[in-house]
């Protein structure tokens, strides 16, 4: 029997006039989320999966009698962004008129299902009217769904019967994931009935432990697995005949030249050539989003685009934008006013962008995933290539992009690691639980356990959270922290203490602050910049660091101030933000090294072939690369993933200078530097600085 014959005749009509078939995913997993159970889907961009998780529960409320007021709400939608909260409000429309329109036609009248959204955007009257009156299906994001349950407001929850997680994948392997998976335990303890969990991914590695992750410790979850790959046709192109001599007198040529690629007759970067380049595919095709990897040039890449064009061509889209800009921006570009969005991984996941036909990617992505996810925006369409063309903007970039490239090709997304018993994450959804009332030890132990990031949680490390909570610390570093529960260990319960919701509802969630110190002069408190938080946890008094291309040494640190004297031509480390890069995964890092490995050993011929066919390569791309890699051969030696290059060499100063060169990125390398650091000083007594 065809899944569709599951349906009620409304939803059956409707879907045939909108629909030609359903596609893979809504066939399978209209399936097993008629038959009750905790499902898991995956498939392709443009498959279908917000409807395939959605049909099955608009079809139960359309069919049942409305309940109480108090009652409605039914299913529960959540989404880590609040801009695809947006998009599916927008998107439920279509269904649920068409549906009404159907059975209107059938003489059979439906319900008036209403859909509400709360997010951090709702106003707070708004917020006041679905306490009020809660919506049939309510669309929120996770740390909203937090706020939820830690008020009078979760009243609401008490009738769900069905649980939407979308884009589960972005938040399974980080602490935003294994907060939320407490939230949905939280949830089943509250709700009438153990809520049915439905969650929808891009394409995964391994499934099954997403799928573990939905459903939490003790839940079996039905996998369905139509993630076929999309045919991606992706192109790497180099506007420069050599990225090793940008500085010199070379005006760009081919379609660069055309379009005023130099400006004073000479290039000293490459971007006076990238800025051509991109206007002219811009302008080829009918709907383009251009992805950086941050605000700054998302900003700055637009504003260069429109004043290439000579109109407002493009417009910059990510988090930093006001909401009810955003979704203008994102109208005009569906309605064809605007040709192109500049965008961050704001447009990364399943926002519904229409008729896109071209990606450009600035930089090689950061993942392969991240990879697939952005070129997937284009050709959203089921059975659509999806179309993308990535410009490296240096040497060392042009490899990542081919280990990128290649691996997307292949499907060979990164592996998905779920962090285990972060306990900062703990300590918060405690302090809420117990602020709205007094629970048992050891049952709450058990609904943290459900949850699968703590499904190994131990005694002690639990109790341990609890005792620091309570106010027993282990040192006396801890002393001036608050006692946040109370804790009766006679009775082995606890409860909040005075003010503990309020701070869990300020105070909640995982997505960091910025995290900055000010950087001020010693001698008369001038302010000089911004250090991120993790950069002043590693760097000590004494120590030298360059910011506003001058040098700077560090004379004391406090709570929120890193105060510094002058230190002019003296060698220092570079600044940096953790926000603004993100690093390396591993696995990538290894492929890397593989790459550098068997180019080297294919000779050039065998190499360029390689990259022209499994990465898409242009002629310009190949031979840069490969002049890269004998450049960076004959200089020292080329480290890979099996070798790793030490260098030592005199800087500007005269001082002896060690480098360690590998190809796995900073999750790496940044525990090597302190172990380096903590090893020199026990060994030999002195003072390293490791960048």
């Amino acid at each position: 029997m065809p899944a569709l014959d599951l349906f009620s005749a409304p939803a059956r009509a409707w879907f045939q006039a909108a629909f030609a078939a359903p596609t893979e995913v809504q066939e399978r997993g209209w399936r097993e989320v008629a038959a009750g159970r905790h499902t898991l889907m995956t498939a392709p961009t443009g498959s279908g999966k917000t409807l395939a998780a959605f049909f099955w529960c608009i079809d139960r409320l359309a069919a049942e009698p409305l309940p109480s007021a108090d009652r409605r709400c039914r299913v529960l939608y959540v989404s880590p962004l609040k801009a695809l909260t947006v998009d599916v409000e927008r998107n439920l429309r279509a269904p649920l008129s068409g549906m009404a329109h159907a059975a209107e036609r059938l003489g059979s009248p439906l319900p008036d299902l209403s859909v509400g959204v709360r997010t951090g955007d709702t106003t707070a009257e708004e917020r006041r009217r679905l306490n009020r009156r809660p919506p049939d299906i309510l669309i929120t994001t996770p740390e909203s769904l937090f706020l939820l349950l830690t008020s009078q407001a979760r009243e609401m929850l008490r009738s769900v019967r069905w649980v939407i997680v979308d884009e589960i994948h972005s938040l399974a392997p980080n602490k935003r994931g294994a907060h939320l998976a407490i939230s949905l335990e939280r949830l089943s303890a509250l709700a009438e009935q153990d809520p049915q969990r439905i969650g929808l991914s891009a394409t995964q590695r391994p499934l099954e432990e997403v799928g573990r992750f939905l459903g939490g410790s003790e839940r079996e979850v039905a996998l369905v697995d139509a993630g076929r790959r999309k045919t991606l046709q992706v192109t790497v192109e180099v506007p420069v005949d050599d990225m090793a001599n940008l500085g010199e007198e070379e005006l760009p040529s081919g379609p660069a030249a055309a379009l005023g690629g130099a400006q004073d007759g000479s290039r000293r970067s490459i971007w006076p050539a990238i800025y051509p380049r991109l206007l002219e595919l811009i302008q080829e095709h009918r709907s383009t989003i251009v992805f950086v990897n941050s605000r700054r040039l998302a900003e700055r890449l637009a504003a260069r685009l429109n004043e290439l064009a000579g109109e407002d061509l493009v417009k910059a889209h990510h988090g930093s934008i006001a909401k009810e800009h955003r979704r203008q921006i994102e109208d005009e570009l569906k309605a064809g006013v605007l040709r192109g969005l500049v965008a961050t991984s704001s447009l990364e996941l399943g926002i519904d962008m229409g008729a896109v036909d071209l990606v450009l990617q600035v930089e090689a992505p950061s993942s392969v995933a991240s990879g697939i996810q952005r070129i997937g925006r284009s050709g959203h369409s089921v059975g659509e290539v999806s179309k993308g063309v990535i410009l490296p903007k240096y040497r060392g970039d042009l490899l990542e992009t081919a280990v990128v490239v290649e691996r997307m090709q292949g499907g060979e997304i990164e592996s998905t690691v779920i962090p285990q018993n972060p306990l900062d994450v703990l300590a918060q959804q405690v302090v809420a639980m117990s602020a709205l009332e007094e629970w048992d030890v050891e049952e709450l132990g058990r609904l943290v356990r459900r949850a699968y990031p703590f499904r190994d949680l131990g005694p002690r490390a639990f109790e341990s959270t609890l005792d620091m909570l309570s106010g027993r610390y282990p040192s006396d570093e801890f002393a001036e922290l608050r006692p946040r529960i109370v804790w009766d260990r006679v009775e082995g319960r606890i409860r909040g203490r005075a003010g503990a919701q309020r701070l869990a509802v300020t105070s909640g969630g995982t997505i960091p602050d910025r995290g900055l110190y000010t950087v001020n002069l010693l001698d008369d408190g001038r302010r000089v910049g911004e250090l991120d938080e993790e950069m002043v946890y590693e760097t000590r008094p004494g120590e030298n660091f360059v910011l506003g291309a001058s040098t700077w040494r560090v004379m004391e640190v406090t709570s929120s101030q890193v105060l510094v004297s002058p230190a002019p031509g003296e060698p220092g480390k570079l600044a940096f933000w953790k926000g603004d890069v993100e690093s390396r995964p591993v696995e990538l890092g290894r492929a890397l090294g593989k790459m550098v490995r068997e180019l080297r050993a294919a000779g050039s011929e065998a190499a360029g072939k390689r990259l022209r066919e499994a990465a898409g390569f242009d002629e310009r791309a190949v031979r840069n690369l490969l002049q890269y890699l004998e450049d960076q051969a004959q200089s020292s030696a080329l480290p890979d993933d099996r070798t790793i290059v030490v260098e030592r060499f005199r800087d500007e100063l005269g001082d002896w200078r060690v480098a360690v060169h590998s190809p796995y990125g900073a999750q790496v390398h940044a525990p090597w530097a302190l172990c380096v650091s903590a090893r020199m000083r026990e060994r030999f007594g002195v003072d390293v600085q490791a960048m």
